[in-house]
């Protein structure tokens, strides 16, 4: 049996049917943008493996950092113990982070990290004697992980775990932002949030929302002075706000944090994809120390919440070597320049009598469909045109490595022409 047959049989792959899955493609070998199938073709990722290789792949500084590691100690538990590389990874977050966010609760992944914020602000509340404040505020068309919790601030709707939903703990949503990132800003949009905490706000924990990006809900690019306006209303109302920057963090919508582009301070902020460069599961939880004294005050005195890989010494010497290696790079002009590449090759696509819109911000392109695209059949084009796109829905998009040159770019670009004009 071959590889590629085995895996069909035995193996679930991500958000794909057991009775019909998706074709697979067997990854022999990544390096730099490509990667290499055994097939023999040779690749351009467009998804920096969702959005979290960064740097590409088999990059000689952070390919030392985990052999220097793994030669010390891969792993020792986090209860009572402590370590250079989480030291580290902690200062970094904390120095590069907005300002206030001076306590990290390292985690595993990205949807850990929001089971952590959301228990983090129903703790603090409860322990300010307010276990009322109990419930969520979010955005519609938002996603935030496929654990309950996070669940259970997706949308309701659109999103992709309605099965669920006489399961899942009801919260509040307001409808999405709806003035797009470069238009003129219309204050009438926040109306919406600020009538629900009005009316709910004593029963309301904390606001969650991710900052100008709503990323697996829709991939809609909003304009910032809506997260500014949520950070005032939570002020105005006692309501906690957290930020998930799991998917927008590290510099992949052209500011280090999504929330630099209106210089504003979650109370509780989430991290993880890029936080490593790709190369391992790892993810962080900041927030306030604020926040972090009122977990711990009263009963139970602790914060309840410890994963049995928190802090793992190989993932945060990895994740240090990855941030620096961000930081001393010219990674602003970088994803300036993928951005006009981008822009630039994707925009006459709005002619197109099957595309509904296109949209663009930092290292991140979005073709939408007027109807769901075949992702089996669109994905043989993409791959005959040397590149590695992965569309969910009527979504074709786009969130490269940050060392893509205009070769590379013009790569995807040209594959997602050539995949439109066959499939639909």
């Amino acid at each position: 049996m071959s590889n590629i047959e085995f895996d069909k049989r035995h193996i679930w792959h991500p958000y794909t049917s057991s009775h019909q899955p998706l074709p697979c493609y067997e990854v022999v070998h990544a390096s730099g943008v490509h990667l290499h199938l055994a097939s023999g073709e040779k690749i351009v990722d467009g998804m920096s493996s969702w959005w979290a290789a960064i740097h590409g792949y088999n990059h000689p500084i952070l390919n030392a950092a985990a052999h220097a590691q793994i030669d010390n100690f891969s792993h020792v538990m986090f209860g009572g113990i402590t370590h250079q590389p989480a030291i580290d990874l902690c200062k970094k977050l904390i120095d590069i982070t907005p300002s206030g966010l001076d306590r990290v609760f390292l985690a595993d992944s990205g949807s850990v990290a929001v089971e952590v914020a959301i228990k983090m602000a129903m703790q603090y509340w409860a322990c300010q004697g307010r276990a009322e404040k109990n419930k969520l505020l979010a955005p519609r068309n938002g996603y935030h992980g496929d654990t309950f919790a996070a669940m259970s601030v997706c949308d309701p709707v659109n999103g992709m775990h309605s099965l669920f939903k006489n399961s899942l703990i009801e919260h509040y949503f307001a409808p999405a932002p709806q003035t797009r990132f470069g238009q003129a800003w219309n204050p009438d949009d926040i109306a919406p949030m600020r009538d629900i905490l009005e009316t709910h706000h004593n029963s309301i924990a904390a606001l969650i929302l991710e900052p100008v990006v709503q990323g697996a809900g829709g991939m809609r690019l909003y304009h910032p002075e809506y997260l500014r306006a949520c950070r005032q209303l939570c002020d105005e109302f006692d309501v906690l706000l957290i930020c998930d920057e799991i998917a927008t963090g590290f510099g992949r919508t052209g500011k280090l944090f999504a929330c630099n582009h209106v210089d504003i301070s979650p109370d509780i902020m989430c991290l993880g994809k890029a936080i490593t460069g790709g190369y391992m599961t790892l993810a962080a939880t900041l927030c306030s120390d604020n926040v972090a004294q009122g977990v711990c005050e009263g009963s139970p005195g602790v914060f309840m919440h410890g994963p049995t890989f928190m802090g793992n010494p190989l993932a945060c010497a990895v994740a240090n070597a990855s941030i620096s290696t961000l930081l001393e790079s010219n990674w602003e002009q970088n994803v300036a320049n993928i951005h006009k590449v981008l822009a630039a090759q994707l925009a006459p696509l709005l002619s197109h009598e099957a595309v509904a819109d296109v949209r663009t911000l930092g290292a991140i392109a979005v073709v939408e469909m007027k109807q769901a695209v075949n992702v089996a059949e669109i994905q043989k084009v993409f791959v005959a045109n040397g590149a590695w796109i992965r569309p969910f829905g009527k979504l074709i998009y786009l969130m490269p490595p940050f060392i893509s040159n205009e070769n590379d770019i013009l790569t995807l670009t040209n594959a997602i022409s050539a995949g439109i004009e066959k499939c639909c």
